[in-house]
């Protein structure tokens, strides 16, 4: 069997300002394919990147050569498999139980999301990344993860710091030391907060973790809080965005949802469309083949549930934004052991609270030059900008 071919023309540029093109081309061309630029071989296609998610004895979640321990200065759960990971990850998950988020999170996030729909002013342009999605998603996750002091631009800084440091697949030297600096105040923050939790507890995620009989080390702790700032944010915040675009540029889409409720399914329509999180690596175990190509021990794929989710096998003009979309099987929550913890959190916030809030509030709210709408990423995509006229 071959070996994957090689691509050097492929950019980390290319990728992080307009990858789906390019994803196109490889579904078509090259469905496995090692592009030199990221060191690693991407798949492309739907049934190959849950195929490696499915199976983490074979695929691992340990990439030895990916940026992120060096940005959360840890090797966090993300990276690991079996009992380490699970026993990690069951860490925090009193926190999103079902009865917490009914009755907890839930009411938090709706109080919260009045709050910040109420300084918006009618009548004038907004855009709704500043002054909407980045400190409502804030918000709430300092609330959950149990450090509430933390205010929504700290929150926002050290997420994005963490995640251009955990993508930062050039190795420069910039995103390193603007994500060390985070760390620095992060660790701060969380240490002075537990103590806190441990005199008083609560239903947070930092609560639960300092206050369980047998707890993980403090490390993860560290290291898990951290997870969920680095991904807790980007993702509803990205989401929420994309969903209002695609809607605000399919009115009959829209007027079809006002009257039938069906927020859910706008909310899966956008973050498959434009998935939050684009691409994952895996280290491969033993030697294996995909579609015929020989894929050897210790090579790193890159799974990309952007391309996946864009898969003609699977969709019928994935390009374009259909909430009535009749199946909508995409993986941009991932697959297997490391399917995301806070997928029910997100669908509940922006599907079920937020949508319909937010149109209540401004019905008849239009899109400002959406040619203007700058969309950015690699490892996480969503728009910089959302330029909104609220009436």
């Amino acid at each position: 069997m071959p070996f994957a071919p090689i691509d050097t023309e492929i950019t980390i540029q290319q990728l992080t300002d307009d990858p789906y093109p390019v994803y196109k081309r490889l579904r078509a061309e090259r469905p496995v394919l090692r592009v030199e630029a990221v060191k690693r071989t991407l798949l492309t296609k739907a049934e190959d990147c849950r195929m490696v998610k499915d199976n983490p004895a074979l695929f691992s979640s340990n990439d030895p050569s990916t940026p992120m321990e060096k940005a959360f200065e840890a090797h966090t759960l993300m990276r690991k498999d079996g009992e380490e990971h699970m026993r990690e990850r069951l860490a925090m998950t009193p926190s999103f139980s079902a009865r917490n988020l009914k009755g907890i999170w839930s009411p938090a996030y709706e109080a919260h999301a009045h709050a910040y729909l109420d300084r918006l002013p009618r009548g004038e342009v907004v855009d709704l990344f500043p002054a909407l999605a980045g400190p409502l998603s804030a918000r709430i996750l300092a609330e959950v993860l149990g450090i509430p002091d933390a205010t929504d631009t700290q929150m926002q800084h050290w997420s994005q710091a963490l995640i251009d440091g955990a993508g930062n697949f050039g190795w420069f030297d910039e995103p390193f030391e603007r994500v060390a600096a985070a760390n620095v105040e992060m660790n701060a923050c969380i240490a002075a907060n537990a103590e806190r939790l441990r005199a008083d507890p609560d239903q947070s995620a930092l609560s639960v973790m300092v206050n369980a009989e047998d707890p993980i080390a403090w490390s993860q702790i560290l290291a898990n809080i951290k997870i969920a700032i680095g991904g807790g944010i980007n993702e509803p915040r990205d989401a929420m965005l994309t969903i209002l675009f695609g809607l605000l540029q399919a009115p009959e889409q829209l007027v079809a949802l006002k009257v039938s409720g069906e927020w859910g399914k706008a909310f899966e329509e956008g973050v498959r469309w434009v998935a939050p999180i684009q691409a994952s690596s895996r280290l491969v175990m033993e030697d294996t083949e995909i579609r015929g190509i020989t894929i050897p021990r210790g090579e790193v794929v890159m799974t990309i549930q952007a391309s996946a989710n864009h898969d003609e096998e699977r969709f019928d003009a994935p390009e374009t934004f259909n909430v009535f979309r009749e199946r909508n099987i995409h993986q941009s929550f991932g697959s297997g052991p490391h399917h995301c913890m806070g997928t029910h959190m997100a669908r509940l916030m922006v599907g079920k609270i937020l949508l319909p809030l937010i149109f209540e509030r401004f019905p008849d709210m239009e899109l400002v030059d959406p040619a203007s709408v700058v969309w950015k990423g690699f490892g996480f995509r969503g728009p910089l900008n959302l330029p909104v006229r609220l009436n």
